[in-house]
């Protein structure tokens, strides 16, 4: 993005140049840093006006759903074969909870309709990273369950 490309072409390069987003210098390991007066300008110019830091709820939601969603997009691109395929690297991968099942156990009891919904909700406030996949949009106008389609597929 061009915000990174501003801070490297002002000399923000992190603890390598002694400046980044904060001043490095000396040994505050685990301190308080001061913040790059030069970076903070920089990052200014790409605020969006109004926009609020997430709460940590949203933090968590923003994280989840896109990673539900890059799952799904998986899926569609045929990068995997099916939604079990995702069991054992959503666990072991990236710590997903194994007594909730991977993302698509989640898309299955949140509702993919609701997961439409969320989606849609963020991209209109964040753009388009937050789009949903057209898999899932597919399933959510259809009602139908990706465990049930894949174990099909399996059997």
């Amino acid at each position: 993005p061009r915000v990174i490309e501003e801070l490297m072409e002002s000399g923000c390069l992190g603890r390598k140049s002694g400046k980044g987003i904060f001043m490095y210098g000396g040994s505050s390991k685990g301190g308080a840093r001061q913040v790059n007066p030069v970076a903070e300008q920089i990052l200014s110019r790409y605020r969006v006006a109004g926009q609020q830091p997430p709460a940590g709820e949203d933090v968590q939601w923003r994280t989840y759903l896109r990673s539900v969603n890059e799952a799904a997009l998986c899926l569609q691109e045929d990068i995997i074969a099916n939604p079990v395929m995702v069991i054992s690297v959503s666990y072991f991968g990236i710590g997903h909870c194994p007594q909730r099942g991977g993302p698509f156990q989640f898309l299955d009891t949140y509702g993919a309709d609701r997961f439409v919904g969320k989606m849609r909700d963020y991209q209109e406030k964040l753009g388009f990273r937050f789009e949903p996949a057209q898999i899932v949009q597919d399933y959510a106008k259809s009602g139908k369950k990706f465990y049930v389609v894949s174990l099909c597929r399996i059997l």
